[in-house]
């Protein structure tokens, strides 16, 4: 952040991290979120919610703009590399994390390119999501913040100055020179720091990200995009148990200035099915079955207490609070941490948590007996749940309802089951299942579907639309060339597309399902949904042409938050957000399956 309490454009910001935990770094050079030791832990630069007080850390030159010229990643790397032209030379400054070996460590090295160059560094380290100040000391030639639980010890070969609880100091790199700045965290109780020598840790991380991107099977002519969206994915991991967060931030607004500000730092069902076939398709099977793996040991138990999301070690327990000594993004409140949605009843998870398992088995990733046991106490539970209301997919904080994606992901279940049973020699109650999929089905065509306008809609009796609906096709509930399938899909796309991209539903109406004030973006996963529909109904024109709008909202170094407001402008929401990025990986993936198809109906 340059200025106090004036936030970056969400856009402006890149991810660096080490599968355990991620960290912001604006063009400015400055990192201004960042939790530690892990995703979910609370942070100690806040400053992306806040201002410079709740802490960050930034290096840049003196005297310039502070915003860098040009910024990249190392390529098929997750390397940042940010650089500025002044009137004296030109700089680098290189930051990363590498994978982690014991406690986590942040490194930015400083390398003269041209010239001489004067920079200056500040760091503010606040803890609690910037509410605490640390008592800081010295310890040799290290700087060490304490307070609680956390230490962090800052080495480097600068000396800092402290004064105003925070530490700075200016120095000057010439062409051919690197000036390494290492952070550790590590519990407060452990008295020395782990000492990480800077050049070595870089060769070894980029090593490590090149080799990873090398397993890619994809060469397509999206690659770039996709191979940037599977790195991101990929740091999105929490390493130790395969779960993927759906964000590293929380409270980025999806209305800016308004209250739609959610903590995403957890582990969502509804991207389990997303998550397993982009990875699965792109070659990366040790991650889906680690993914597979994770999502077993978290639903593990009685059906009926199955949720919707879940922590990065599968916790189950995400109680919501607000930091309310944090303004939030552009002043947009309240900032909250934990998920109360956590709580909510979606019927949907069934089938996600059903599908995944049958790709898995398809896949050739087999499971245990007491997987099937768990698939099985799930269709039974579903038997008698599945009639019921819920609060749908997107997680609204209005009345339940009897949403038509949740219906249709509770047919999904009942499908897989039997598919299980027929496929694979599962033992079950096949004519029982296969007449609880019939039932759901019917009751979704004659309820769910409008035949007036030739649409399905929200819910039943509703007349309002949901972008969920563009799934029905692609679970296989009905074949894309059904006419209800294709009203459906131009229905959506005369309703909820604005200035090109698709809204999850519209908001604002007075009796809809939402109940929440203001606006939002366009949710970008919708539009990637959008895409795929009409490339299998054979307008893949307008399927492309979409798509690389898709592609052009990225930022410069190839992140997509979670919507795009075109009213701003803008992207708004968590950042990165894995929901875009899987999609845009599976949409790639469609598109040159098709050219592929198509050039071999050619030849």
């Amino acid at each position: 952040m340059g200025v106090i309490g004036v936030s970056a454009l969400i856009e402006d910001y890149a991810m660096i991290g080490d599968m355990q935990t991620a960290a912001l770094v604006g063009r400015d050079g400055s990192i201004d979120w960042m939790c530690l030791p892990h995703f979910d832990s609370p942070a100690c630069f806040a400053a992306l919610l806040g201002d410079e007080q709740n802490g960050h850390w930034w290096i840049r030159p003196v005297g310039v703009d502070p915003r860098s010229t040009r910024r990249r990643y190392r390529q098929d790397t997750l390397i940042l590399e940010n650089e500025w032209d002044t009137p004296t030379g030109t700089v680098r400054l290189i930051d990363f994390m590498p994978p982690r070996g014991g406690h986590p460590h942040l490194v930015r090295i400083v390398e003269g390119v041209s010239g001489t160059v004067q920079m200056k560094t500040a760091i503010r380290l606040r803890f609690d999501y910037g509410n605490v100040v640390p008592w800081i000391h010295r310890v040799d030639s290290e700087v060490v913040a304490v307070a609680g639980p956390d230490s962090v010890w800052l080495s480097g070969p600068v000396p800092l100055e402290g004064h105003n609880f925070m530490h700075d100091a200016v120095f000057t790199v010439t062409a051919g020179q690197r000036i390494p700045f290492v952070m550790a965290w590590h519990p407060s109780h452990v008295e020395e720091s782990d000492h990480l020598d800077a050049e070595k840790a870089l060769a070894q991380t980029e090593r490590f990200w090149r080799d990873w991107v090398s397993k890619c099977t994809y060469q397509g002519r999206y690659r770039e995009a996709v191979v940037r969206s599977l790195i991101t994915l990929k740091a999105l991991t929490y390493r130790p148990t395969g779960g993927i967060v759906a964000a590293p931030t929380t409270s980025l607004p999806e209305d800016i200035g308004g209250v739609r500000n959610w903590d995403y730092r957890y582990c969502w069902l509804r991207d389990a099915t997303i998550t397993l076939e982009a990875l699965i398709r792109s070659g990366y099977t040790d991650e889906a079955h680690a993914w597979r793996e994770w999502l077993v040991r978290a639903v593990a138990g009685e059906p009926q207490h199955i949720q919707i999301m879940y922590g990065v070690r599968g916790e189950r327990r995400l109680a919501e609070w607000e930091a309310d000594w944090l303004p939030g993004y552009e002043n947009s409140r309240p900032v909250r941490i934990g998920n109360a949605a956590v709580n909510q009843y979606q019927l949907d998870v069934y089938g996600e948590v059903m599908e995944v398992l049958y790709l898995a088995q398809k896949a050739g990733m087999a499971a245990g007996e007491h997987v099937w046991g768990l698939q099985r106490s799930l269709v039974n539970y579903l038997e008698w749940c599945w009639s019921e209301p819920d609060e749908g997919l997107w997680e609204v904080r209005g009345p339940r309802q009897h949403f038509v994606h949740s219906k249709v992901m509770a047919w999904v279940a009942a499908d897989r089951a039997v598919r299980m049973i027929e496929e694979y020699g599962m033992e079950g109650p096949l004519e029982r299942w296969k007449a609880l999929r019939d039932t759901i089905h019917a009751e979704v065509c004659e309820y769910g579907y409008d035949a007036e306008r030739n649409t399905f809609t929200q819910y039943y009796g509703s007349r309002e639309l949901d972008a969920a609906l563009l799934l029905i096709p692609e679970v296989g509930f009905l074949p894309y060339d059904d006419p209800r399938v294709i009203g459906t899909i131009e229905a959506i796309r005369e309703e909820l597309m604005v200035d090109g991209f698709v809204l999850r539903y519209r908001t604002g109406i007075e009796d809809g399902a939402d109940q929440l004030p203001g606006d939002e973006g366009a949710f970008l996963a919708c539009s990637f949904w959008m895409a795929n529909a009409l490339l299998s109904i054979g307008r893949e024109k307008e399927a492309r042409e979409l798509f690389e709008r898709l592609l052009s909202l990225r930022n410069d170094v190839g992140l997509l938050a979670e919507e795009y407001d075109p009213r701003l402008g803008r992207q708004v929401g968590n950042f990165p957000q894995a929901f875009s990025h899987f999609p845009l990986v599976t949409t790639a993936l469609n598109l040159s399956h098709h050219d592929g198809y198509r050039r071999s109906e050619t030849d």
